[in-house]
């Protein structure tokens, strides 16, 4: 799934992206730090794995995500 990154906070290492749909949905330090990325600014394409409705890996769109098909 794709998203557009509204805020990073580079201390917390968490924010919040706006799915395609215009729903904001936060995400955790946990969630940033699977993935492979070192910041965020806003207004970044970003590819989300969701689990249970809660984003739990966050990397740009240019990367591939776990278990996704190569």
């Amino acid at each position: 799934m794709q998203a557009t990154v509204k805020t990073f906070d580079d201390t917390t290492r968490s924010g919040s992206v706006y799915l395609d749909d215009g729903t904001e949905l936060p995400f955790s330090t946990a969630a940033f730090d699977a993935g492979p990325l070192r910041l965020l600014r806003p207004g970044q394409r970003v590819n989300l794995v969701l689990t249970d409705d809660k984003i739990t890996y966050v990397t740009l769109s240019t990367f591939p995500v776990p278990g996704s098909a190569k």
